[in-house]
């Protein structure tokens, strides 16, 4: 991994640091404020280290846990079930409920991100 990818990649965890137990954000939420893709989102969480991140609290924007091989997507149910996180019998989560409103405007100018640059 590169220099610049792995300074992105920390930052991305950085905001996914805040999301708080019992909340979720979208790759698309996370995106927006670290000023990526979502794409590029969903790569640093497959490669995050789960012991420092709560990875689990990531979703897709339908508010649905993404297909991921070996297992991860049974394991990031499980995780979020036990913070609380209720799942509909079409395997979604009610986003309106439960999705993260994000780090507030001090928190993002005080770790050098860009409030004006998000929506």
């Amino acid at each position: 991994m590169s220099k610049k990818t792995a300074q992105l990649y920390d930052r991305i965890y950085a905001v996914v640091g805040e999301i708080p137990s019992g909340r979720v954000a979208t790759y698309g939420q996370i995106a927006g404020i670290v000023g990526c893709t979502a794409r590029v989102v969903g790569y640093a969480m497959a490669a995050c280290p789960s012991d420092r991140v709560p990875w689990q609290r990531v979703i897709n924007s339908r508010g649905e846990i993404s297909p991921r091989p070996g297992g991860g997507a049974s394991r990031q149910r499980s995780l979020l079930d036990a913070e609380g996180i209720r799942f509909g019998a079409s395997g979604r989560v009610d986003l309106d409920a439960v999705r993260w409103a994000g780090p507030g405007w001090d928190w993002l100018e005080r770790n050098g991100y860009d409030p004006g640059g998000i929506p």
